[in-house]
Parts: C-alpha cells; structure tokens; sequence
C-alpha cells in the first residue's frame, strides 16, 4: 500500500505557496513538553481551565490561535513559558510580544484571559530574545510535520548557533495549518509564514540577506494581511528588496465580485524616511495554478485551493516624509 505524504504531493503539482498564510489577531503559544496530541491541547500536561479557556474563546470567535510549543529543555525546566503576540493595530511591523514565565502550566489560563482583556499582568518578564520562530513538528495531526518537520528543526537549531544569533528563539509547534508545504515556519514577531523550507532559505530568512527572489518558492505569506492581499504583499516585497521587511504595511480587500474571481485589493507602506505609498491592485483567479488536491496526508477528499493573479497593480497615493499629511 503506497503512503500519500501531503507535501511530497504538492511539490509534485508544483503548487505556489503563497497566501496560505492564516490571519489571526493573537497568539498564545504555551510551553508545553511533548508528546502531542492530534488535538494538541487535550495532550496529557494541558490543564482543564486552559482546555475550558480555550474553548470559550472559540465560542465567542475570537481572533486568536492557541498553539504548545517546546524545545530541547522543556521536559527538564521548572517553568513554563507563555507568549502572546498581539497584532498592532495600522501600519504595523506585525505583532507586540508579551512573555512570561510561570511556575505551573495551570497558571497560564489565568494570565492569558487578563491579556484577552488588555490588562497585562505585572509579571511580564524582560528578555533579549527578539524572534521566536516555529515549526511545526506536530506528527500526530499530519505525518509530513513528523517527516520533514522534525528534521528540520534540528537543522534549523544548528544554523541559529552558527551564525551566534543570540536573540533568536526556535520552537516545536503543534499544527498552524499548511503542513503539504512542510517544513513549515512561523517567524514572529513579524507573523510571516514560510513553507518548503531548506537551510539555504532559512539561512537567508534569518539573516535578511542573499537573492530575495530565493522567497518567492518559500514565502507563504504575511499573517496581518487577508489571505488574497498576501500574493500582493509578495510583489511588493520582491520588488523592494530586503528593506521591505524595515517597512510598516497595512492591506484591505477593497470590494470583490460576488464570485470571488475578482478582487481590488490595496496595501499601504511606510518607508524609513517615514514617506507613505498606497498601492491598488485587481487580483483575478488564476485558473491555471488554483488546484483541486488533498490538503493533508489524512484528508479523505480533495480540496480545491484558489490560486489568485495580480493582474494590475497602480500607485494611487504617496506622501512623501517631508511633507505634513
């Protein structure tokens, strides 16, 4: 019997990645030592209020993505780690990091709902840690995640201490969906989303350097944006270079057909001179790349994942720094 791997698959068909990245504005990443679950969050160290916690928070349809996370150490640590990135509001770099460390996992549900309702408990700790990034190796919930996931965090692990980045963090993450492009990535505080990952990308993912358009094969999307804005998002970074990522950057669908074929999206950025530019463009499905495949190792059918062009795209607004607005 010939074993279906979700991302073996999607290479095959030569799927673009992008706009694959999910729009949330919270998440709460809780340190948590594996195994995991297939349903992360009833694995055996999750306390009952945070499983109540979070089923409270999916019944009032928050915009938030629980996720465990867990490194080499958090078997053998007294603490637990809890962070909660939260969407600046705007033109933004992406999310605002609040971290802690609590004595029991149990704790966490309690500080979690104080930051739910913007009042952010005194024991914050500081860190210089600047960046945690993700990948998820949740085997459990997709076997790809396992094989090519697991690996790849060791990889990853390995590079981070060669280049003696001491402010990055890397992490084992429970399922945040896309695992046909595993390896897959989450690089916060940013929120931007990267799949199909090898050293070579992540080496210039982390240190914002070498041939820029090595991302578009990688690039899942930016997690601030609605999923169709993302491919615009893409354009403009590629354009731009590896400053774009030093831009701050809103986007909005604007209007889009009753069919969804069509869509007039816009994306705003500030540049470092503090300058404002506001690009428009119409996005229309591009039937040659929208598959109709299994989005998962598990998935009994297919799912059909639309695939959009930008078709034109026109500066209709800057504002340069010198002027007042």
């Amino acid at each position: 019997m010939n074993t279906f791997f979700c991302s073996d698959h999607a290479r095959e068909v030569g799927e673009d990645i992008i706009s694959s990245a999910t729009n949330y504005e919270t998440y709460i990443l809780v340190e948590c030592p594996q195994p995991w679950a297939y349903d992360a969050f009833q694995s055996k160290w999750v306390p009952n209020n945070l499983q109540v916690l979070i089923e409270e928070v999916r019944r009032a349809k928050l915009s938030v993505r629980f996720l465990l996370i867990a490194n080499n150490y958090s078997h053998k640590v007294d603490y637990t780690t809890l962070l909660i990135y939260q969407q600046q509001q705007g033109l933004s770099h992406g999310y605002q990091k609040y971290e802690f460390k609590l004595p029991h996992i149990e704790q966490v549900a309690g500080v979690v709902k104080q930051c739910l309702w913007n009042k952010i408990p005194n024991h914050e700790i500081e860190t210089n840690i600047t960046r945690d990034i993700l990948v998820c190796t949740h085997g459990s919930h997709d076997q790809c995640c396992a094989r090519y996931g697991s690996p790849f965090y060791f990889q990853a692990s390995g590079i981070i201490a060669d280049l003696e980045l001491d402010n990055v963090r890397i992490w084992k993450s429970s399922h945040f969906g896309g695992h046909r492009f595993a390896p897959t990535a989450i690089d916060l505080p940013d929120g931007r989303y990267y799949g199909v990952l090898n050293p070579e990308s992540f080496r210039s993912i982390l240190t914002r350097t070498g041939d820029i358009q090595s991302l578009r094969k990688v690039y899942r999307g930016w997690g601030i944006l609605p999923t169709s804005v993302q491919i615009l998002e893409r354009e403009l970074m590629l354009h731009h270079g590896w400053n774009w990522f030093n831009y701050k950057v809103a986007g909005k669908i604007i209007e889009q057909s009753l069919d969804n074929n069509t869509i007039l999206a816009e994306l705003s950025f500030e540049d470092l001179s503090g300058s404002l530019f506001i690009y428009q463009a119409k996005l229309v499905r591009d039937q040659t790349r929208t598959l109709e495949i299994k989005g998962s190792c598990n998935a009994k059918e297919n799912s059909v994942f639309v695939k959009y062009a930008v078709e034109s795209i026109g500066l209709v607004c800057k504002k340069v720094a010198t002027c007042s607005n």
